[in-house]
């Protein structure tokens, strides 16, 4: 740490205004010092803006996990294990993201970085920096492209592939979501609230409509009940095919365990609203608003949503089975399966539609992550530094490069041996979203450790406190390693399956190569909790967040002054009505 970096340090918790204290920032800083907090600027035009609300971040948070793993996922889950299995296994890994969550909201909220490597390389190794950040970083690289084909191919339950060619979807697809990455992040925010707004009254609506059908009050005023808890019963025996099942309690076991798998996948993407603390506004007071309505979120959308569903839909019904094909359109979908059972017609047509907004929206976050990972890792030091270079706006315009021409593999699915290349492309990242939440847990608990060992009141110094620590943290790193070393057990059961083996943990020996051979080669250390850095960077956001509250209540002192009611601000009516949902 230079002596600069030092001096920046010890000015903390002031009450300096944020000129004050900038004014002590200059161009002698190095470009990790300059860029690691986006309100910092170097001198060479590098930096993002802090240009996201408070709803918007919140509203980030709650999309990024709400897609097809929710809407399409849960079926396959369904018919596995069973409505008791898949309730059981979705609320369990619920209080996983629960902690995840928190222990992000924890640590960013007391100094925000760009990204989850510069977290690493802080709290706990540089070399842990390095192979999180690539890691996370190759899953975004293939996720986009991912969802334009899911979109393409949602497309087709309206116009079949005969008479337009998917390509042509994905290029349509392709041209907007660069050009809402391009256009700056206050105007992506508000396209990504908007979005998800709609994918919360989508869910709230599909929530409220199962429990109508499971109580008979559906056309064909059929009172499901619990009815296919007992049968076939809540708890369903494991089977690979026809041909294959394990009987009794181990079947069940074992079914239970694949769709832990299966709930872990739909919450997955989650984690990524930390990639947007580093340009949120007051990130004090934004973070632990979008972080305290997780748990509230979580158990409404995820876990009444799989109560309902597994009331509503039979494990055993032949249309869980896609009768179609397509795995991403609406057919595919347990929740209008059982609006068809119902005798509810018209809909299916709107859940297509909801599904294809949540695959684009979902395309458009991952490109969003995307550049701001690769923006992080130049920060560190992991990247070339022309990654840095942003536009007027604020915009990392390399990054969104990098991420247009990965996008460029949606257009493999048009041959089917290149779709098979691909769709191995997808088995090999989707483990990178378990080792993204176990190095979040590992970045809190040596936080914890550092705010112990340096005297720091959890309770009087921090913004935002996780609760249940550190013993919540603990459990949940443990399920989540347990869960990256079982995630494709299902290949060893019947006959071995070494294509899935492979492409499933690949990525977990690349991640240990990654870590040692970077710590090897440069001979770094784990930090020890006394050298962790608590200072730098922590007076600038101190500073802000006093701004940004005179900021506020200056306007809310001018209202009052012209006479204007609180109650038909729109801003004000969001945050004390809508929030809580929104």
């Amino acid at each position: 740490m230079t002596d600069i970096e030092k001096n920046a340090g010890k000015a903390s918790v002031t009450g300096e205004d944020l000129a004050s204290v900038l004014s002590r920032h200059t161009h002698e800083y190095d470009l990790y010092v300059a860029t690691s907090n986006p309100t910092l600027k170097e001198g060479g035009g590098h930096g993002l803006k802090k240009a996201l609300s408070s709803r918007q971040v919140s509203m980030i948070a709650l999309g990024g996990a709400l897609g097809t793993g929710l809407l399409i996922g849960t079926g396959s889950a369904l018919k596995a294990a069973g409505p008791g299995a898949i309730f059981v296994a979705y609320s369990a890994i619920g209080f996983v993201v629960f902690m995840v969550m928190t222990a992000l909201g924890e640590v960013a909220a007391f100094i925000p970085l760009n990204g989850f490597a510069n977290y690493c390389q802080r709290y706990v190794d540089d070399a842990l920096g390095f192979a999180c950040g690539y890691v996370y970083l190759f899953k975004y690289l293939i996720l986009p492209a991912n969802q334009l084909v899911a979109g393409s191919m949602t497309m087709q339950y309206w116009v079949k592939a005969e008479r337009v060619n998917p390509a042509i979807w994905v290029l349509v697809f392709h041209i907007v979501i660069v050009i809402i990455n391009l256009a700056g992040v206050r105007f992506f925010g508000e396209i990504e609230f908007w979005i998800s707004s709609i994918k919360v009254i989508t869910c709230l609506g599909l929530i409220l409509l199962l429990w109508i059908i499971a109580l008979g009050g559906g056309p064909n005023n059929d009172r499901i009940g619990f009815r296919y808890w007992k049968n076939p019963g809540a708890f369903l025996e494991f089977s690979s095919g026809k041909d294959f099942v394990i009987h009794g309690s181990k079947g069940r076991f074992v079914a239970f365990v694949s769709v832990l798998v299966t709930a872990v996948f739909a919450y997955l993407g989650t984690e990524l609203v930390g990639i947007t603390f580093a340009e949120t506004r007051n990130p004090r007071k934004s973070i632990p608003k979008a972080i305290r309505l997780t748990f509230y979120r979580i158990v409404v959308f995820y876990v009444l949503s799989i109560l309902f569903l597994g009331m509503s839909v039979s494990p055993r019904d032949p249309l869980l089975m896609s009768p179609d094909g397509n795995s991403s359109s609406a057919s595919a979908s347990p929740f209008v399966i059982a609006i068809r059972n119902a005798n509810i017609s018209g809909l299916p047509h709107v859940i297509n539609a909801a599904i294809l907004l949540f695959v684009l929206s979902a395309a458009n976050s991952d490109m969003y992550v995307c550049s701001r990972t690769i923006y992080s890792l130049a920060v560190a030091g992991y990247a070339p530094k022309f990654f840095l270079k942003t536009n007027r706006m604020g915009v990392p315009y390399y990054g969104i490069a990098l991420s247009f021409a990965f996008c460029c593999l949606a257009y493999m699915t048009a041959s089917d041996d290149a779709r098979t290349v691909f769709n191995y492309f997808v088995n090999v990242v989707s483990l990178t979203g378990l080792i993204a939440w176990s190095c979040i847990l590992i970045i809190h608990l040596r936080f914890m450790k550092a705010l112990k060992v340096q005297g720091f009141d959890r309770t009087r110094d921090l913004a935002y406190k996780s609760p249940l620590q550190p013993y919540g943290s603990y459990a949940a790193l443990f399920i989540c390693v347990l869960i990256i070393f079982i995630k494709n057990f299902t290949v060893f059961i019947h006959k071995f399956d070494y294509k899935n083996f492979i492409t499933g943990y690949i990525v977990l020996p690349v991640f240990v190569i990654m870590y040692f051979g970077w710590k090897i080669i440069f001979k770094t250390k784990i930090v020890r909790a006394e050298d962790i850095d608590l200072d730098t960077f922590r007076d600038v956001i101190d500073a802000e967040a006093i701004k940004f509250d005179r900021e506020d209540e200056e306007r809310a002192a001018l209202m009052e002054a012209e006479g204007k009611n609180k109650w038909t601000n729109p801003k004000f009516l969001y945050e004390k009505v809508f929030g809580w949902i929104f």
